[in-house]
């Protein structure tokens, strides 16, 4: 006899922060594994575009508004889901965005909008789902963190503190949910290429690159993808009654030396030409 009972074949999940990057990669990946989807978001619209794509692919998902600031906001989306869906069984707790400034130079209230987001959000949005997971003894809480929670890095200090919030945050559920049959692990992406902060002035974006690389957080310009994440995600969400991911991690892998010589080859002999062209000379 099996020491679980195995999920059921159908398993609403809710995804928090669907309207771009991880969030949007993460819905797309999921209803491909055949999840029913819930995109919730500010931008609702973005969400809409998503669910249209979806389901041209044979996927089943709605678009629903959600603000993880907003009470009424969190409890209006889960009940739309339920009630479109059926009883959430997966939560992707990944709403927010992040803001580069020394700690010396930003607000108290900048400060405090990054701890809204990432964990007061978080918590809120969980504890809405939560209940109904409790009461059907399965149900699977994924959030979002961060590298930075682990290792912080200047410029992002109001962001790196919310996120390593969120760690002890979830390390509380993973103890206190022990027996439950409710799961709570959080995923920790390294750099990834998405809109999140990257849409800041190059003032506040320059100085930060040129400290991380003094500090030694930026050891190549690799990113990762959302794809990258939705694919970490959905393993989380997949796995099989009996065990869990408790944290996982992805960083980029570095470009490969011999690749990066050839680029820096390709990029001498252009520089040379050039120069040869603007002297009328001839390159052996």
């Amino acid at each position: 006899m099996p020491r679980f009972e195995p999920l059921p074949d159908r398993r609403p999940a809710l995804v928090a922060g669907a309207s771009s990057g991880i969030g949007a990669a993460t819905a797309v990946e999921l209803a491909a594994h055949g999840f029913p989807v819930a995109l919730g978001a500010r931008r609702v619209e973005k969400c809409q575009e998503l669910v249209d794509q979806i389901r041209a692919d044979g996927g089943e998902a709605i678009a629903v508004h959600l603000d993880v600031t907003d009470p009424d906001s969190v409890k209006a989306c889960v009940e739309q889901t339920t009630s479109e869906l059926g009883d959430i069984e997966v939560l992707v707790a990944g709403a927010g965005d992040t803001y580069f400034g020394k700690l010396a130079e930003i607000s108290t209230e900048q400060f405090e909008s990054q701890v809204q987001i990432h964990l007061i959000g978080a918590n809120r949005v969980a504890g809405a789902v939560l209940p109904g997971m409790l009461e059907r003894q399965r149900g699977d809480l994924i959030f979002v963190g961060s590298d930075v929670a682990l290792r912080q890095r200047p410029h992002m200090g109001a962001y790196g503190a919310a996120k390593a919030a969120l760690v002890a945050m979830v390390t509380n559920y993973q103890m206190e949910l022990e027996g439950t049959g409710v799961r709570a692990s959080i995923v920790h992406p390294g750099p990834t290429k998405t809109s999140m902060g990257w849409s800041l002035p190059a003032e506040l974006i320059g100085p930060a690159l040129e400290d991380w690389a003094k500090w030694g957080q930026a050891r190549h310009d690799y990113f990762l993808r959302a794809a990258d994440l939705a694919r970490a995600i959905t393993f989380v969400a997949e796995t099989p009654r009996g065990g869990f991911i408790a944290n996982m991690e992805l960083q980029p892998e570095a470009p490969l030396a011999a690749t990066k010589d050839r680029q820096q080859l390709k990029v001498d002999e252009e520089a040379l030409s050039g120069a040869s062209e603007a002297t009328g000379e001839e390159t052996a």
